[in-house]
């Protein structure tokens, strides 16, 4: 869990499925080389720091966890899966704005 308020965690197979057990968790699932990526990681970032407690807004490398990525069926990055209490409860494909994304933590 992400105990650094307004950061965006790295996350990765073996911290994944602690990191979205309990709350809600927003992760991003990216790529180094990917230009839309790049563009959304500071929307991610600005996100991190103006939703509370409770909220853990995270980041998956595809190309280092090809597992992660098969296992939600990423297919075009980036890619956006909101989780509630461990279960995906929404999914966003491509640069999604900052009201967008809270919007969502917020209403579920």
């Amino acid at each position: 869990m992400n105990t650094e308020t307004g950061s965006v965690v790295a996350l990765n197979s073996q911290s994944f499925d602690n990191a979205i057990a309990q709350g809600t968790t927003l992760v991003d699932f990216w790529a180094p080389w990917c230009g839309p990526c790049r563009m959304q990681l500071p929307i991610l970032e600005e996100l991190a720091s103006a939703v509370g407690e409770g909220v853990t807004i995270g980041k998956v490398n595809v190309d280092e966890c090809p597992d992660l990525a098969a296992r939600f069926a990423v297919r075009s990055i980036p890619t956006l899966v909101l989780f509630k209490e461990g279960e995906p409860v929404k999914q966003f494909i491509g640069v999604q704005d900052k009201s967008t994304l809270l919007s969502s933590i917020n209403n579920g």
